[in-house]
């Protein structure tokens, strides 16, 4: 049953996906552009550029370049300092005060001080800002104080383990003399600044994003002169820009098209750990929707053969998940736990317990940067035991909008970028009654995140974590997939190494060999 229903799916879908022919053209040592430029396909920008207020992961493909945050992370995800060179703590945990890099300056050279930190974190928690970040600081931030220019004070309402991680990921510097001489909010989104290695010069939106190196920039400068993020939403086309020579980096390819490009010995491709569980989010909140029943939601992981999926659609390219915490996260997995079995008679037995014998209809939002045979696929599994499943097809920009406001449901395929390597950015915003991307509330898992929010050492946080972890595989919370690899292709005399376990996209060290 399982091989006619993934092979006969997969089959007519890799052939509409893969339909365009591949050009057979090498560029080894052949840029788009020239050497002081770096050409990248990517598969979405995001519609709002201001870096504060959507932490989609389109947004962190360009932040990290244009801006800075106080610590940020090298391409293993170790933090390290930016803005600020270092940091005391109260001995109650609640007074952090970090000392600030001098001689900074913002791509309009205007001079950074700690009223510009003050300013972006008051920016975050102002709730006319919509600013997706404020349910990470504005239950524990009482107060920022500028101490003088170059000292910055958090009082914290209480103990936060991960607060340094969320400072690095989420709390990018913008400028308060600069944004305020703006009329609005959304001009700054038009025009943003910062004070990373690269500037925006230009955007087309929805098409281009061009970059070109601040030399004013505090840190080491880039070595090249030029950036250019090209939006090519298909992976095909990607694939094909690439062996055209229109390009010089592909992000995001297809376990399918790898299998292509790697016969061109002019390329050379990158493979990562992504620290993405791909997941059906469901909303289970509705007590009058099927999903609000435990049983239900379980019959769904059963009834989904998950390492058929992992070889046939993703082509190998990912491992098994077991929870929402894969297991190239630094820390936090739960290696004890298994992953669903594939069980039709299973599933149907807790589909018929929770009074859905017959099944029932749904809707599954499938974004169009995930492959629709994954949708399809799911569809077809689902269907078998009579959840009757209406794909949705929308773009990445429409997706990210509905989905950080709780309007992409019933069901929605989801990953994660791995915005501040701590568990708590997945578990805090998919599996928390007040989570930016959750439908879902469990008061035991509640329960576990105030402990864990409120634990610094790194060992004990990861041992709630892994409870956390078994309390939420046992409930459903959501349709567990897999671990993808995040696959890049380049051309091999490029200079340049992706994050592992993390979506971001980092330039800073871009260089043509």
């Amino acid at each position: 049953m399982k091989s006619f229903v993934l092979t006969s799916i997969a089959a007519a879908s890799f052939a509409a996906l893969f339909a365009v022919a591949l050009p057979a053209s090498a560029i080894d040592g052949k840029p788009a552009v020239d050497k002081q430029t770096v050409v990248v396909a990517i598969t979405a920008l995001p519609a709002n550029l201001d870096p504060l207020i959507p932490p989609s992961v389109e947004s962190a493909k360009y932040a990290w370049n244009a801006f800075d945050a106080l610590y940020g992370f090298d391409r293993q995800g170790n933090l390290e300092p930016r803005l600020a060179t270092g940091y005391d703590i109260s001995g109650d945990g609640l007074v952090w005060t970090f000392k600030l890099r001098k001689g900074v300056k913002f791509h309009n050279g205007d001079a950074f001080t700690a009223d510009d930190v003050k300013f972006s974190m008051d920016r975050v928690l102002q709730p006319e800002s919509k600013s997706t970040r404020r349910p990470f600081f504005a239950p524990i931030i009482e107060s920022t104080t500028v101490k003088d220019p170059q000292t910055v004070v958090f009082r914290l309402k209480k103990k936060d383990g991960a607060f340094l991680n969320k400072l690095a990921g989420y709390l990018y510097i913008v400028p308060h003399k600069y944004a305020q001489s703006l009329p609005n909010a959304e001009a700054f989104a038009q025009a943003p600044i910062g004070t990373g290695p690269w500037k925006i010069v230009r955007n087309q939106v929805g098409r281009e994003l061009v970059f070109e190196r601040f030399d004013g920039f505090w840190g080491t400068k880039p070595a090249v002169s030029r950036l250019v993020y090209k939006v090519v939403p298909e992976a095909s086309s990607r694939a094909s820009a690439l062996l055209a020579g229109e390009i010089d980096l592909a992000t995001e390819v297809l376990p399918t098209d790898l299998e292509r490009l790697q016969a061109n010995k002019g390329l050379a491709a990158e493979v990562v750990d992504g620290g993405s569980p791909l997941h059906i989010r469901i909303y289970s909140n509705d007590p009058a929707s099927p999903l609000a029943k435990r049983d239900v939601r379980l019959a769904m992981n059963y009834a989904v053969d998950k390492k058929a999926l992992i070889t046939s659609v993703l082509r190998g390219q990912a491992a098994e998940l077991n929870s929402l915490i894969p297991s190239s996260y630094p820390y936090g997995s739960n290696p004890t736990l298994k992953p669903f079995a594939f069980d039709i008679s299973k599933a149907r037995q807790l589909l018929g317990e929770a009074g859905y014998a017959k099944g029932f209809d749904t809707i599954l939002t499938c974004p169009s940067n995930q492959p629709r045979v994954i949708c399809e696929t799911l569809a077809a599994y689902w269907g078998q035991v009579g959840i009757r499943t209406q794909i949705k097809v929308i773009d990445s920009v429409a997706y990210n909008r509905l989905n950080n406001t709780h309007q992409s449901g019933p069901l929605v395929v989801m990953g994660f970028g791995n915005a501040i390597y701590d568990p708590i950015h997945v578990i805090g915003g998919a599996a928390t009654k007040d989570g930016t991307w959750s439908d879902y509330s469990n008061a035991e898992v509640e329960k576990l995140v105030t402990q864990v929010d409120g634990e610094p050492e790194k060992s004990k946080r990861d041992a709630i974590f892994r409870q956390i972890l078994q309390v939420t595989r046992d409930d459903g919370q959501a349709v567990l997939l897999a671990e993808p690899k995040v696959i890049y292709v380049k051309d091999p005399q490029l200079d340049w190494k992706p994050q592992v376990a993390g979506w971001s996209l980092n330039f800073r060290e871009a260089a043509w060999k």
